[in-house]
């Protein structure tokens, strides 16, 4: 009886274990998913920024990451900049160059700063100078609109001799490498690169024509080599590079052969104020355009409706997701000649024309999924960090200066190859994921857009970027006044 009690005894406590660990297991499995389902991707920020912001400890000029990462604390020391830009933004729908223009120094001379900016109005139109406060705006047109270097660069001498400049600032070329060898302390931050465009005119020949059948040289992609490597050339004349993708920041040490130390990263930022999340402001949006109550995912692209954005791709690629997917819509905001064509796809889509700057963060509210087709793959397109914001999920070509820099995680959306057949595939993919985890991956894309993509942050970036050329010892990493 005594072993008999002894088995049963061994047996029972062999069950319960089992039954003890096998509930255990399925509680923490349950817990999880909960966990999964309910609060997605929480940590994000701290996912990709915390352990590179812990671990630098050093001179800024040796960081192999974006200066965004890095968190940057007060300073009592102002600056005189110059900066010469292609355009200053005025009226409606302004380029993502001249938004980034405006964004940027209105936010470095919020932080006390005086900042004088040398370009011209982007309607091409006659307008006074601004002055307002710190910053000041001078318009120096030729008759054709554009910049007048000449002028400009009198405009700058007689600022200049009133209390020399502490740092000269231009947006890619605005400054010519023959003008900017004469400046002894100029940066150039680079929204596209020669090398990169040459990868886009590679991928646009491939899209038009496919097969080699069409007739005539491929004048475009003849003449690329020519330009990258008188580019690579000029660059020098420049004394220090800021690249607003990580992938353009290698290629400028690895193609064009610049010192690392004179290469930087500091990624473009918008107004996180101006860009949130508003659900109810996305139904008002839906039901000021016509959109359907019955839609199951609502598409959208912004930007202006022409070629090298995309548009011949993704209008061949959504005309084969219309016939599949009756209840998918899409919403173009913006203008140019694919408007008219889209207009033929049917009711499945809906052409908004320009937007207004106010209205553009209710666009982006109103969809489930913001398509970016562009095949340029070069700079940071302000739409994806501005549809990121408002937590909204992005799909977009799978470039190296998108992949490596904004869509660094799956959790953020989608990527396809610059082709009909993988876009359609990458549509495809999501229509089946649904609007709940499209929700998912828009507010993982939000976090991570308030680590990175902040005016706020770019501002801080560029002005501890300029202290740093100015004194070597705001080069130190971190200060007691950092965070």
């Amino acid at each position: 009886m005594g072993t008999k009690h002894r088995t049963f005894s061994r047996t029972f406590s062999s069950k319960f274990l089992s039954f003890r660990y096998s509930t255990i297991l399925t509680l923490f499995i349950l817990f999880t998913v909960l966990f999964l389902l309910l609060s997605p991707l929480r940590h994000i920020r701290e996912q990709f920024i915390l352990a590179e912001q812990l671990r630098f400890n050093g001179d800024l000029r040796d960081t192999k990451f974006p200066w965004n990462k890095l968190c940057f604390g007060p300073t009592f020391e102002k600056l005189k900049l110059a900066v010469f830009s292609k355009t200053w933004p005025i009226g409606a729908a302004p380029g993502g160059m001249e938004r980034h223009a405006y964004t940027l120094y209105n936010a470095l001379a919020a932080k006390g700063h005086e900042v004088h900016v040398f370009t011209v109005p982007s309607d091409r139109k006659p307008h006074q100078d601004i002055h307002d406060d710190n910053l000041h705006v001078y318009f120096a047109a030729n008759d054709h609109g554009s910049v007048n270097i000449s002028l400009a660069f009198d405009n700058f001498h007689q600022v200049d001799a009133n209390g020399g400049f502490d740092y000269v600032h231009t947006e890619s070329v605005s400054l010519p490498h023959w003008r900017a060898k004469l400046v002894p302390n100029v940066a150039v931050t680079w929204h596209g690169i020669w090398y990169e465009i040459m990868h886009s005119k590679l991928f646009q020949e491939l899209l038009s024509n496919p097969d080699g059948k069409l007739p005539g040289p491929m004048t475009d992609l003849q003449e690329a080599i020519p330009r990258l490597v008188d580019e690579i050339r000029f660059f020098r004349s420049y004394n220090q590079h800021i690249c607003i993708s990580k992938s353009a920041g290698e290629d400028l040490i690895n193609i064009y052969q610049l010192p690392p130390r004179n290469v930087h990263v500091i990624l473009n930022g918008v107004d996180e104020a101006e860009f949130v999340p508003d659900p109810e402001a996305g139904l008002r949006f839906r039901k000021k355009h016509g959109i359907p109550g019955n839609v199951s995912v609502v598409m959208g692209v912004a930007g202006r409706l022409v070629r090298d954005k995309g548009h011949p791709l993704l209008f061949e690629a959504f005309s084969s997701i219309a016939r599949r997917h009756p209840s998918v819509f899409l919403l173009v905001a913006g203008s140019g000649p694919w408007g008219r064509r889209y207009s033929q796809l049917g009711p499945n889509v809906k052409v908004l024309g320009a937007l207004e700057p106010s209205e553009l963060s209710h666009f982006y509210d109103a969809l489930d999924l913001f398509v970016n087709p562009t095949m340029r793959p070069q700079g940071l397109d302000l739409t994806l960090i501005e549809a990121m914001h408002c937590g909204k999920p992005v799909l977009t070509p799978n470039y190296p200066s998108i992949v490596g820099t904004v869509l660094v995680d799956e959790g953020f959306g989608y990527t396809f190859s610059p082709n009909v057949n993988s876009f359609v595939e990458a549509l495809e993919s999501a229509i089946r994921d649904g609007p709940y985890i499209l929700q998912r991956k828009g507010m993982a894309c939000k976090e991570y857009a308030l680590s990175m993509f902040t005016a706020t942050k770019m501002a801080s970036a560029y002005e501890r970027f300029f202290l740093c050329m100015k004194n070597t010892r705001y080069c130190q990493y971190p200060l007691p006044t950092d965070c």
